[in-house]
């Protein structure tokens, strides 16, 4: 008797994304769709920020609070999505995915392109937070498949985790069932090198002089049937894709070596990175495991009113200047909620320009009633312009307060939210939560590598070893740190401790600081609970996502072994 031929494997699946925030290059759809072969293209368009203005838009528009960019990209690319056959996922709808899957129709009908479209909703739980501009839980990427195996063409979320762009397509394409873990979290890591855009081809990247990055084009991943996948770009397209840049993102924002989602727990300690040719990073060995028995909701609200004056010192007496405007201001500060100043020592001796003869004071000041961060502010400051420190100017006058948000992270179990699929036949198809849980817990500390023997040393900056990339999550920031090579492995392993990290970055020496190792790529992430108050939104410091306190550890200086440099 003849054996039954066996089922086809589907091929690779072909995922690009041409959006990493909302406000991205709008010619990356175009350039996208007209580079070179894909199945399906992402965008992603949310983060904190993003759904406190979305919030503050649907207070004045009920019908508002999607991301408009993303239509008016539609409108010029609709027709050539259609042509090409490839679908298009994204988060877009933000607030009110409903609302943007029917201006998507309605734009359809509009331009004369038969295109089905579909949206996920279920993750608006605002109503339960009373006095939240918007709560939202993430949800994960099975609603999407839902949609896509019911012949979506588009298909609209609402909050999402960013990776889910790319599983659910994965899922849909593949057959995935949710306990597939291994597979789905291969699809988290390359749908988490693709959600920030360029920013893994090259985009913020330590050592970007390594390529031409003026233009960089925007990334793809190869996924196969059993989670691995090649991440590249299309050719021809500029920026470069290497074990670096890839690292690179896969450290930012993250924390543990459990990176935690609604659908599967993915293990970064497992993936492995090998360069498969020009542009192209081979990505395997993912190891998954069940998912967190609680969602993770995104809470902002609005915290009240700031404002900001910067005084600029230049010269001589530059702290005695500080001094005496800390002073002169004293009598109205003492009456709004928070003041904050920070001096920036930007000045140096024997300048050659007025800039860099000059030194910044900043202050800052918070208050729930505008008027106290307003006029009172603005008037006193203004007043010292003739009765202050020699050379007194500001770099621009204070205006009349502008409000901040504050975000929280709160937690809901997987089955209190309604995840909900509409599809587009208008049906309603309800994703059921995980059939199992496991508690997200830390892993121990793996084994470090031999140390590097003695030898000479020299003083010198990190970053010549090292490479590093930060990001924020709520009041926390993450800074990823990666070697270069197993000996700079082997000596950065030992000598970035949390204790050294903190003599490193004075900002954290007050608060908990987490390591977490990594030794398939070579790095270490450290995570620093606080250091942004309470969230972008907030402003609470000079870098309020933390983008550049990668980049300022590595031009902080270490004794570092000579056979190193």
């Amino acid at each position: 008797m003849t054996a039954p031929a066996p089922a086809e494997t589907p091929g690779a699946l072909r995922i690009g994304n041409f959006s990493g925030f909302y406000g991205d290059r709008f010619d990356a759809l175009r350039e996208m769709l007209t580079g070179g072969d894909l199945d399906v293209l992402t965008g992603d368009y949310l983060a904190e920020l993003t759904m406190l203005i979305l919030g503050r838009d649907r207070l004045k528009a009920p019908s508002a609070g999607y991301a408009r960019t993303f239509l008016r990209q539609l409108e010029d690319c609709l027709g050539l999505a259609h042509a090409r056959g490839v679908r298009i996922v994204t988060n877009a709808g933000g607030l009110n995915p409903a609302g943007l899957a029917e201006a998507i129709r309605g734009l359809a009908k509009r331009l004369g392109v038969p295109v089905r479209v579909a949206h996920v909703e279920g993750d608006d739980l605002t109503a339960v937070h009373p006095g939240a501009l918007a709560a939202h839980a993430y949800l994960g990427g099975f609603g999407i498949a839902a949609c896509l195996r019911a012949g979506a063409d588009i298909v609209v979320t609402g909050r999402v985790t960013d990776a889910a762009l790319v599983t659910g397509p994965a899922a849909a394409h593949f057959g995935w069932g949710p306990t597939e873990y291994d597979r789905l979290a291969g699809a988290v890591v390359a749908g988490h090198v693709l959600e920030c855009g360029t920013q893994a081809t090259g985009g913020n990247y330590a050592f970007f002089r390594e390529g031409d990055i003026r233009h960089p084009g925007f990334p793809l991943a190869e996924i196969r049937a059993d989670g691995s996948s090649v991440i590249g770009k299309h050719p021809g397209t500029g920026g470069f894709v290497d074990t670096g840049t890839v690292t690179a993102q896969l450290l930012y924002e993250t924390g543990g070596a459990r990176y935690a989602g609604p659908d599967v727990t993915a293990r970064l300690d497992t993936v492995r990175l090998t360069q498969d040719g020009p542009d192209r990073v081979r990505v395997d060995g993912v190891r998954g495991e069940a998912p967190p028995p609680e969602l993770k909701v995104g809470v902002n609200r609005l915290g009240g009113f700031r404002n900001e004056v910067v005084f600029v010192l230049t010269g001589l007496d530059i702290e005695a200047k500080a001094e005496l405007v800390r002073a002169q201001m004293e009598p109205v500060l003492g009456k709004v909620a928070e003041a904050r100043w920070t001096l920036a020592r930007t000045d140096r001796a024997d300048a050659g320009s007025e800039e860099e003869a000059s030194a910044l004071l900043r202050l800052v000041v918070r208050d729930p009633d505008q008027r106290a961060v307003g006029r009172a502010l603005s008037g006193a400051a203004i007043e010292l312009a003739l009765a202050s420190y020699p050379g007194f100017h500001v770099l621009a006058p204070p205006g009349k307060g502008a409000p901040y948000g504050v975000f929280e992270a709160a937690y809901v179990p997987q089955g209190a939210v309604e995840h909900t699929a509409v599809l587009p036949d208008g049906s309603r198809v309800a994703v059921p939560p995980p059939s199992a849980a496991r508690p997200l817990t830390a892993l121990p500390e793996p084994e470090l590598p031999a140390p590097l023997p003695a030898g000479r040393v020299r003083r010198a900056p990190l970053g010549l070893v090292a490479g590093a990339r930060s990001g924020d999550k709520g009041g926390d920031a993450n800074v990823g740190v990666w070697a270069r090579s197993e000996d700079g492995w082997r000596w950065l392993a030992h000598e970035l401790t949390v204790e050294r990290f903190r003599q490193l970055i004075p900002e954290a020496r007050d608060l908990p600081v987490t390591r977490h190792v990594l030794p398939n790529l070579r790095a270490l992430n450290f995570v620093v609970e606080g250091v942004l108050g309470s969230g972008v939104a907030s402003q609470h410091r000079f870098d309020p996502q933390a983008k550049a306190l990668g980049e300022w550890l590595r031009a902080r200086h270490l004794d570092i072994p000579e056979v190193l440099l």
